[in-house]
């Protein structure tokens, strides 16, 4: 008899036997067709790979390829956990290297307590009672708390019980077992020749040498707060670099340009296979990271770092200079930004003893008083603005105010027009300026009334020259300088002569730049390029920020009055008078906390110069600074002209061939 059965149950019986069929195909496609392929797949899946310590990073060169900084390979033993290691094996190992090196480990008590209780668990676990086991295996006692009452009862007797040995070794110990098993642990770094042999040549279980590479600074102190620093761990961003790659004991930049071109100076470094016994097989070999050719001309920068060093010398023999302590100099092609030497220099006074160091980073960290060199940039609010126009005259004299002291030039300077009064630094010019910023035609004892706007109004024109804007140069966390919070008719005039806000050196570089480059802003730039060998990866492009809104003819009248400055004006003496140049001086009178109490109680002055040349084809800009300079709370009447002094050799340096 034949038994038909529905057509519904026939379609599902076909479907499930179709289902079988494929699960039976995978079966036999894993297991023999692509079986090999499979266990690679599953191989690759369980591999680890691991890096090695270091890799040597880019160099740092100079315009002319001068190697500026450079890698130093030093010898360093390093620990790798081999599978199947004993406490036994590693207590020895540890206390070897003790013997070997002479190391004498400045330990703690709370690390000693923790390794006593590593070598002598038995003892240290005898420390609980019965009672206590019994509140653990009862959870009303933790593992952490057991921990806690062992370390609390482990006595300085016990400690004292210690060999010496036993207590230097605890620091490889330690060592030894930091991070991942997996990790290469670094024991010993730039051990000696005869350290390095010494270790090697014992053959410990997981120790093992390798070349770790280090900078090395050609040229001393030079630049080294420019180039910045390396960190052997990563900072406290690290997930961010963590992220992208990197592992907690890498090294990397944190200052300077180290920092600011990290991603391109960065090395490769070595990739191991570890082995099933913990083995390492060589996969990739390290490599170094990209040159970073900079537009510095070292030639320049020593001989200007020279010229201040001198300088600073001298003037501490004169009277009235017990504050002063540093200067820098700057030098740039004006026309691009690039940035050919870049000198801070402070004389650090130990007693009989003195040293220098450098600290050119200031350039674009501190902000100072910089006096009238602003004037140039006030001029043109005037222009801007419609209060002057090319030849308004004015004769100089004092503004007094209700209730505020008179505010005058440095002397009575006669009739003069918008040329002279940057030639001879008039102050009195930028002060009937202002008040027609703030509505007002000046008379004597008048009252005013100052607005926030009325700042805004220099501040914003300010920005355009750069003064009081960061700058865009490649180095991190440039200061955009300090801006006074007051608003008052006697404070905006200072503001329109350099005495109220505070400006980096960078930005007066900056300001200069634009000056000679027609009103064209533009960013400082300490890079020329970036290489891997042939290969060209970053360059310097000139980048164009802002253009300063003003008429070319009141920019032309600009560069006219700072010409004057120096043919025959407060700048005539700060050059040799053959050099075709133009630029401002600067004075400005301030407070400083001197002995660090919070209170500032010493009235200083201090000096800026700023300047390009030749001015009708700008070659070079120059900025010095040198705060500070003399004490005018002193009875003698003596200023220093060390401020003068160094931006004279430096001219006569770089204008004499």
């Amino acid at each position: 008899m034949v038994i038909l059965m529905p057509k519904r149950i026939i379609v599902i019986l076909m479907f499930i036997a179709s289902i079988f069929g494929i699960f039976l195909y995978r079966v036999y496609s894993l297991a023999y067709q692509n079986r090999d392929f499979y266990l690679n797949e599953a191989r690759a899946i369980n591999e680890v790979y691991v890096s090695g310590s270091s890799a040597p990073r880019g160099r740092i060169l100079d315009v002319n390829g001068n190697i500026l900084v450079d890698n130093i390979g030093v010898n360093t033993i390093y620990y790798h956990k081999p599978s199947g290691v004993t406490l036994k094996d590693e207590l020895f190992v540890a206390e070897e290297l003790v013997k070997i090196t002479n190391y004498e480990y400045m330990y703690d008590i709370d690390r000693l307590k923790k390794f006593y209780s590593i070598i002598n668990s038995s003892k240290v676990d005898s420390l609980i009672t019965e009672e206590e086991y019994q509140l653990y295996s009862e959870r009303k006692l933790t593992s952490q708390d057991l921990s806690e009452m062992k370390m609390n009862r482990i006595t300085d007797d016990m400690i004292n019980s210690m060999s010496d040995l036993e207590k230097y070794s605890s620091y490889f110990y330690f060592l030894m077992n930091e991070g991942y098993s997996y990790d290469n642990k670094c024991l010993i770094e730039n051990a000696s020749e005869e350290i390095y042999a010494s270790v090697l040549e014992r053959n410990f279980l997981g120790i093992f040498g390798e070349m770790e590479w280090k900078r090395v600074y050609n040229y001393g102190d030079t630049l080294k707060t420019i180039f910045g620093e390396i960190s052997n761990s990563l900072p406290a961003e690290k997930d961010y670099l963590l992220d992208r790659g990197y592992s907690l004991t890498d090294k990397v930049g944190i200052s300077g340009l180290e920092e600011y071109y990290e991603e391109y100076l960065k090395g490769k470094k070595a990739i191991y296979k570890v082995g099933s016994n913990n083995s390492l097989e060589l996969v990739k070999e390290a490599k170094r990271g990209a040159d970073l050719v900079l537009e510095i001309d070292i030639n320049i920068q020593m001989q200007v770092e020279e010229i201040i060093k001198e300088e600073i010398l001298k003037a501490k023999k004169t009277a009235n200079t017990e504050f002063y302590k540093e200067s820098y100099a700057l030098i740039s092609d004006p026309l691009t930004g690039s940035i050919k030497a870049i000198a801070g220099i402070r004389l650090i006074t130990n007693g009989k003893d003195s040293s220098f160091q450098d600290v050119s980073i200031n350039v674009i960290k501190n902000a100072y008083t910089v006096g009238s060199a602003v004037k140039g940039a006030s001029m043109a609010v005037g222009y801007k603005n419609g209060i002057i126009d090319i030849g308004t005259s004015i004769t100089d004299g004092c503004v007094k105010l209700k209730s505020m002291p008179a505010k005058c030039s440095y002397k009575r300077l006669g009739r003069l027009n918008d040329v002279e009064a940057l030639a001879l630094s008039s102050n009195y010019y930028q002060f009937i300026i202002a008040l027609g910023i703030m509505g007002y035609n000046y008379t004597y004892n008048m009252e005013a009334e100052a607005s926030m706007e009325h700042f805004n109004l220099y501040r914003n024109t300010f920005a355009e020259f750069g003064l009081g804007a960061k700058t865009g140069i490649d180095l991190p966390n440039e200061s955009s300088g300090l801006k006074g919070e007051t608003v008052a008719p006697d404070l905006l005039m200072n503001l329109a002569i350099g005495q109220y806000d505070l400006y980096t050196p960078v930005e007066l570089l900056q300001y200069i730049n634009t000056i000679a480059s027609s009103g064209t802003r533009r960013t400082l730039s300490l890079m020329h390029s970036v290489i891997n060998g042939d290969e060209i990866l970053l360059e310097h492009t000139n980048e164009v920020l802002n253009q300063v809104e003003l008429e070319d003819k009141y920019i032309k009248r600009i560069q006219d009055g700072f010409r004057s400055v120096m043919k025959s004006g407060t700048g005539y003496w700060y050059i040799n008078t053959s050099i075709p140049a133009a630029g401002k001086t600067g004075t400005s009178e301030s407070y400083i906390d001197n002995d660090l109490d919070g209170n500032l109680e010493s009235f200083v002055l201090s000096n800026t110069f700023l300047m390009y040349a030749p001015y009708d084809n700008p070659k070079y800009s120059i900025v010095v600074i040198s705060p500070n300079t003399s004490n005018l709370n002193s009875n003698s009447k003596y200023r220093s002209p060390v401020n003068r002094l160094i931006a004279r050799s430096i001219n006569d340096f770089l204008f004499s061939s």
